[in-house]
């Protein structure tokens, strides 16, 4: 059978979320393997990877609070929001004042309408985003409500490229899944009037999974490879989730799929018995009905 886990790895720049995926499954020796929440290539950071059963879970893993810290580049446009992206206008931001600055990003905190990046992946009758807006077709796509519950400027750096001054803002984002950091970028800089893209950006926690635990690029791409350890389903469901503890009876019941006449402390909670994590069940009035059975 399968080993079942989560691995946390610092996503190498370069690298698509995929391709850190065919890599994991090679060293696991599975091509049940899958990740929760994409990264550009240029981003580094925390992608969170599912082994096995855990792959069910990653849908409910990505729903929760990430970290970043960012670099944003004011005084400068690109197609992309980023520095992958050609430049497509350059109006400069040398006589921004710090002030200035703050109260531009201060409409970008809390609960905000964000339009997500026209070279994001989501889905436009079925396409992605990115694929039609390199085609040159006009993308348009809706807001959509996140929380930045943190924007701060930690440091600024004044300069020039190609003949236009600029303005460096290394930044910390904490904020809810669906997010993109790309689009604070250009919305600051939209209000600023100078535009605005992200040079830099790592991603140093989802949820509960940070840096700290993560498996280092050297050791990704290491030849020979080794072979990672996993964190346990038991361990990532008190890890993140609220949880409970079921009973011989409840236990088969919940290998069947079936409801439990019983409250939950939370949408979803893990239900384990024996240690083992059987499922992820939500509240339905007066009763429990399953999200993600893992076992039977």
């Amino acid at each position: 059978m399968t080993e079942s886990g989560i691995l946390v790895v610092d996503k190498p720049s370069g690298w698509t979320s995929h391709q850190v995926v065919g890599r994991c499954r090679r060293l696991l020796g599975t091509r049940k393997v899958g990740h929760a929440g994409t990264l550009d290539p240029m981003a580094t950071g925390v992608l969170v990877v599912g082994v096995g059963r855990a792959t069910r879970l990653l849908g409910h893993l990505a729903l929760t609070r990430k970290s970043y810290s960012a670099t944003i580049r004011l005084g400068q446009n690109t197609i992309t929001d980023d520095a992958e992206g050609e430049i497509t206008s350059a109006a400069g931001a040398g006589a921004l004042t710090d002030a200035a600055i703050e109260a531009a990003i201060e409409p970008l905190r809390g609960a905000i309408v964000q339009v997500p990046s026209t070279v994001s992946a989501i889905k436009i009758n079925g396409e992605r985003s990115y694929a039609r807006a390199r085609r040159g077709e006009d993308v348009v796509l809706a807001g959509r409500p996140v929380t930045v519950s943190q924007f701060d400027v930690l440091h600024r750096r004044d300069a020039e490229t190609d003949g236009t001054p600029v303005i460096d803002l290394d930044v910390v984002v904490d904020c809810s899944s669906g997010t993109y950091i790309r689009a604070l970028a250009r919305d600051l800089g939209a209000a600023l009037g100078t535009g605005g893209h992200l040079t830099a950006l790592r991603r140093t926690r989802v949820g509960s999974f940070g840096l700290d635990e993560a498996l280092p690029p050297d050791e990704l791409t290491a030849d020979p490879p080794g072979r990672p350890e996993l964190i346990g389903l038991d361990a990532v469901a008190r890890q993140n989730f609220p949880y409970l503890e079921l009973d011989a009876d409840e236990a088969r019941a919940v290998g069947y799929g079936r409801p439990l006449p019983r409250s939950l402390p939370g949408d979803p909670t893990a239900l384990l018995h024996g240690g083992e994590l059987l499922a992820l069940y939500r509240p339905d009035g007066d009763r429990a009905v399953p999200v993600a059975v893992l076992v039977g």
